[in-house]
């Protein structure tokens, strides 16, 4: 396995505020997961001035770009990202050597952000509407109910799909009048940065900035007064710590956190080789790091053997390398804290009787220090241990056998979490049935997974898994305010009211 020098020449970003970019002297040294010691870029640290320009720039930017129409502000947005495919490969190269994943899920990456950004500007027609409420007997009134934008709003994203996850709140925070500040993760700024500059440069100063740093200069992104929303996606400790900064200034938020999501496979499931392709993937992709993963299987007792061998199968066939290595399936976990925590919960389920499985040759050379693990499968371990009641977060899945329904529901809703989950059965009457009792706000059937989402449905969690909801109207709503304006009724529509 080699990785050509070309693959790591340094990339270096700075910020972008108020229709600028900006140089500073602080810098994020970004390493490459798959050779820790390996510098891939620098990324600008601002500081807490640089912080506050951004916000000043954005509320400055604000009247102007809310009171466009939503069908203007599309139709500028529709301009931004013109062209924005052009640097589509150099976009992934640059993510999968900050990132560690695969450069095919990079290259996914970037085009999903074209995809929601299109799918956000469908809704233009949508963001402005109105609805009366006629005066009524004891209501002398005619009532107006119309949405406005909220004002400046902060895009927090996490460094597994951070230009993905960024396009299901961006594009809709714009289009509904607000203005924006991104802030990419502290481990994987590059591409991310790269790409919403390009976008930023082509809208009006101040309406979209980019801020990278480190975490203890950025509070002013979170509890300047002039905040009025931030979208925070990433773990549940993250999204605590968010919800208690934006509480010091009555921001609002919105969060997509951690899950652990069940997937239940009845017995009347079909396992044929494209149910089993999607459920491997649903639970290896990223090397398991995306929150919408399938994190536990339920499996009827009947079908255990059967379905421990087609993940089997599939697993014998990855091939743990660099990202950008011509062959590699499976890319290192991100950061060497993680790979520590999942190591760790699979020894513990080794250690506690548990039949655990793994595959895969760890690389060597210049990978050796690398943040790689061998995926796993722990069959039937105790309900009590980590691998089940934790997010993992990494290459390994607990198995888990279950008798009837009525059991597999009881256990899918167990959990602290409540992002998503899947039901497997050729009996729709019974998908239906499970999926409206499952505790969460997705559901799947003989489906799961981020490759499979609608991007037009909202989604969101519940539980510890966050609150509110991206994409589709439901997620431009999520950053407007309703206005109601009333009018006194004449005396006809009073008349009228009467009768």
């Amino acid at each position: 396995m080699t990785v050509t020098s070309s693959t790591t020449a340094p990339v270096t970003t700075g910020l972008y505020i108020g229709g600028q970019e900006r140089s500073t002297s602080d810098v994020l040294d970004v390493v490459d997961p798959a050779r820790p010691g390996v510098v891939v870029g620098h990324a600008a640290a601002a500081s807490e001035e640089d912080v506050a320009d951004a916000v000043a720039a954005a509320k400055a930017a604000y009247p102007a770009w809310s009171a466009l129409s939503a069908t203007e502000r599309a139709a500028r947005m529709a301009a931004a990202i013109a062209g924005i495919a052009d640097e589509r490969d150099e976009d992934a190269r640059v993510l999968s050597l900050e990132n560690g994943k695969i450069v095919h899920e990079a290259w996914v990456d970037a085009l999903v952000f074209e995809i929601r950004w299109q799918l956000a500007l469908s809704l233009a027609e949508e963001v402005d509407a109105t609805k009366v409420l006629p005066p009524a007997p004891g209501i002398p009134v005619q009532t107006t109910v119309a949405y406005q934008p909220i004002g400046v709003v902060t895009v927090i994203v996490p460094f597994n799909w951070p230009i993905a996850i960024l396009a299901a709140a961006l594009p809709h925070a714009l289009l509904a009048g607000n203005t924006a500040i991104v802030k990419p993760p502290p481990s994987t700024p590059l591409a991310t940065t790269r790409l919403v500059q390009r976008v930023a440069e082509k809208l009006p100063p101040g309406v979209l900035n980019v801020v990278t740093g480190r975490d203890g200069e950025m509070a002013g992104l979170i509890d300047n007064p002039d905040i009025a929303k931030v979208c925070f996606t990433g773990s549940v400790n993250g999204g605590k710590r968010i919800m208690e900064m934006a509480s010091r200034s009555l921001t609002r938020v919105t969060l997509e956190l951690g899950g652990n999501d069940p997937a239940i496979i009845r017995a009347d499931a079909v396992l044929d080789d494209d149910h089993l392709d999607r459920l491997f993937g649903a639970v290896y992709d990223t090397t398991g790091q995306i929150c919408m993963n399938a994190k536990r299987l339920y499996v009827h007792r009947s079908r255990m053997d059967e379905l421990v061998a087609g993940l089997t199968a599939r697993l014998e066939k990855v091939v743990l390398g660099h990202g950008l290595a011509e062959g590699t399936t499976m890319g290192p976990l991100h950061q060497p804290a993680q790979k520590a925590f999942v190591a760790e919960i699979i020894e513990e389920a080794k250690a506690a009787g548990a039949t655990v499985l793994e595959f895969g040759e760890l690389p060597g050379g210049e990978f050796a220090e690398g943040n790689f693990l061998r995926p796993a499968v722990v069959v039937d371990p105790d309900p009590s241990l980590r691998v089940v009641t934790q997010e993992q977060f990494g290459p390994v899945i607990p198995v888990i056998p279950f008798d009837d329904d009525a059991e597999a529901v009881r256990q899918a809703n167990d959990t602290w979490a409540g992002l998503c989950a899947s039901v497997w059965t050729a009996d729709d009457d019974a998908a239906d049935r499970l999926g409206s009792q499952l505790e969460c706000g997705y559901v799947w059937v003989n489906d799961h997974g981020a490759a499979r989402l609608d991007l037009r449905a909202p989604f969101g969690g519940m539980k510890a898994s966050g609150m509110g909801r991206e994409q589709g109207i439901e997620g431009v709503r999520a950053f407007q305010d309703t206005r109601s304006i009333a009018h006194a009724a004449n005396e006809t529509q009073q008349a009228g009211a009467a009768h």
